[in-house]
């Protein structure tokens, strides 16, 4: 039997953002990449593919056995492509939700509502692009390498990790066209002074336009310091709890510096992405 995605429909704030849609997306695969991180690859209609690198979704997990995950659960989008219909995201098993999500099975059904917030934005002047990220946090960025390809830009991927082999998404940057970088905690070469030297070489050089990161404070504050002193901006996607992830619930609200001051922001709905100036780490 065939199962096929059903959509529903759900309008966003007039002038605010595109519509979000709410799906049953069925299950392609379900797979280990590593010793900590899965990636599932789900079947989903055109209404949830209309994305942009740095959005996410809020998806309904199943119940593993004995729990009970009550709220959907906020993932980044790994990948998105309208022609195949597949949507995919990475995840590490850490809890009640992921858990259950590592349940799911080729053909199982999986309801996902989104896409949701503000995704990365990639301006003319910004050729040279610098990506700087950890762990899972890499995930995020993997749609912005893609869309970069596309439009010809240039791109270093710096991937960082405990480990060599969890560096995450390394072939996937390189099959974009990427400089990849591994960094990591084995050997010193993941620590903020050692990246210091190794992304202020890449300026010097004048091979960085612009700075992209994701959720690692010790980067965001690492970034800042570089894109003040060089006059380098960036944007960042900010990791949070969230509840509804729309906007209603205020669950996710941080403070972020703007001119005159500290403002109060929602993570889901003015986020997750943000210029990397105004965050606080």
């Amino acid at each position: 039997m065939t199962l096929s995605p059903s959509v529903l429909s759900v309008p966003m704030a007039p002038g605010v953002l595109p519509r979000c849609a709410e799906a049953r997306c069925v299950v392609r695969s379900n797979l280990p990449v590593n010793g900590e991180y899965r990636l599932l690859t789900l079947d989903a209609p055109p209404e949830v593919l209309d994305c942009q690198p740095g959005q996410f979704f809020q998806l309904l997990c199943p119940e593993p056995e004995g729990e009970h995950p009550f709220l959907r659960r906020p993932m980044s989008i790994y990948g998105y492509d309208a022609e195949a219909g597949q949507l995919q995201f990475l995840y590490k098993v850490a809890g009640a939700g992921t858990r259950g999500l590592a349940t799911l099975r080729p053909g199982g059904m999986l309801n996902v509502l989104g896409p949701l917030g503000q995704g990365f934005s990639m301006p003319q002047h910004w050729q040279d692009l610098l990506l700087v990220a950890r762990g899972v946090g890499l995930a995020t960025l993997a749609p912005l390498a893609r869309a970069a390809q596309r439009s010809g830009r240039r791109l270093t991927a710096i991937c960082s990790a405990r480990r060599p082999e969890l560096a995450m998404s390394v072939d996937l940057f390189r099959g974009y066209g990427a400089e990849v970088i591994v960094v990591h905690d084995e050997d010193g070469s993941s620590t903020p002074e050692a990246l210091r030297g190794l992304i202020e070489a890449r300026i010097a050089a004048g091979r960085v336009d612009a700075f992209y990161t994701c959720g690692s404070s010790r980067l965001l504050r690492l970034l800042q310091d570089l894109g003040q002193r060089h006059g380098i901006p960036g944007e960042i996607a900010m990791e949070q709890q969230m509840a509804c992830g729309l906007g209603m619930c205020q669950a996710c609200v941080r403070p972020f510096r703007e001119e005159g001051g500290i403002v109060q922001r929602r993570v889901c709905r003015e986020g997750p992405v943000f210029p990397l100036s105004e965050a606080i780490a």
